[in-house]
């Protein structure tokens, strides 16, 4: 078993940060006028799962904040969904690519939720 040190050696921290990357870079595309809506938002929201789970490791020894701080990362990586799928019915992504980012976060989700529902394994 790998030992873990800190945040970046989590497997659910690696791929929220690069997945957070990838919005962020097809974001660049979407229309001027959603600067300030759906690009921020998206851009916010896929960033804040990986800072969540980053607070939350290092409030580990504590159950009940680690717990609330991976709420939290749970809560924005399920509004990353959602803004997704906006951007696909806006026609700003394609199918491809919503399909490929919306299951990279299901896969965080159930991540996130596994080491929610066993916050004692992951005492330092």
């Amino acid at each position: 078993m790998k030992i873990i040190k800190t945040h970046k050696d989590l497997e659910v921290y690696n791929l929220s940060f690069e997945s957070a990357m990838e919005i962020f870079m097809v974001s660049k595309s979407f229309p001027k006028e959603e600067i300030y809506s759906l690009t921020d938002q998206v851009r916010r929201s896929s960033r804040s799962v990986s800072t969540n789970i980053a607070e939350g490791f290092r409030k580990r020894r504590y159950p009940k904040a680690f717990v609330s701080k991976l709420s939290d990362a749970e809560g924005e990586a399920a509004e990353t969904q959602v803004w997704l799928d906006f951007a696909l019915a806006c026609k700003y992504i394609t199918n491809e690519t919503h399909q490929k980012l919306y299951e990279k976060y299901d896969w965080i989700l159930g991540k996130i939720v596994n080491m929610i529902n066993q916050p004692d394994k992951w005492k330092p």
